[in-house]
């Protein structure tokens, strides 16, 4: 029976506590920890970036139409991954987002990505959603705050 709690302690002091059958699900592993998830969210097609407010608002201030991504074909995964793991915005990775959307199908309206955050707060969790890009029929624009664009708005990588 000690060598049983032995080998026990050796596996859970080299995995930072972490037992293997618990590290595999996210409700063990990470609870508690802030969470980066996107929304997309329908807007009139004739919406003007410049009037368009760029800050962070609650879920139930959000302007616009959910749009369903799962109807479109779109993976909700791949939107999230590109929202939450981008830190600096090339012309690349904004086309590459603006594929996912517009490529082989017609939007005749503007959509508005949005970085939903999520973190614990005393005890309750606090919500919030900050516009990144608006993909209008014609152009693609991203928010004009450096700090609101990037992930939980840490500065970009120096180059």
């Amino acid at each position: 029976m000690g060598g049983v709690l032995v080998v026990y302690a050796l596996l859970v002091a080299t995995h930072l506590g972490e037992f293997w059958p618990f590290s595999i699900y996210p409700m063990f592993s990470q609870a508690g920890n802030p969470w980066t998830r996107a929304m997309v969210r329908e807007m009139p097609s004739q919406t003007d970036p410049d009037t368009l407010s760029w800050d962070a608002v609650s879920l139930q201030s959000l302007p616009g139409a959910s749009y369903p991504l799962a109807p479109k074909g779109i993976n909700q995964n791949d939107v999230a991954n590109y929202v939450s793991k981008t830190d600096r915005w090339s012309d690349e990775r904004v086309q590459g987002l603006r594929s996912l959307f517009f490529k082989n199908r017609s939007v005749n309206s503007s959509l508005l990505v949005y970085r939903v955050r999520g973190e614990l707060v005393a005890d309750s969790v606090s919500i919030s959603a900050t516009p990144v890009l608006l993909f209008t029929p014609g152009a693609s624009h991203l928010n004009p705050s450096p700090s609101d664009r990037t992930v939980a708005g840490r500065s970009p990588p120096a180059e």
